[in-house]
């Protein structure tokens, strides 16, 4: 199936999950956050959110600074 990954176009094999997408681009869970269709998805959720062909995903790093 082909879902949309930060404006990218990206195969992913059928019923894959969040957490599968991360492992499979290599992604660790802390200090992300996933978005799919404009809904952000809860950390806990990441193995039990099945993504779907055609599904626009978000990957967002939180970066720490300022003063």
């Amino acid at each position: 199936m082909q879902v949309e990954i930060n404006g990218l176009k990206q195969e992913m094999p059928p019923n894959s999950n969040v957490l599968q997408l991360l492992q499979q681009f290599e992604i660790a869970a802390e200090g992300i956050a996933v978005e799919i269709n404009l809904t952000v998805i809860d950390r806990q959720a990441y193995d039990a959110t099945v993504l779907q062909d055609g599904d626009t995903v978000e990957i967002i790093r939180f970066i720490g600074g300022g003063k």
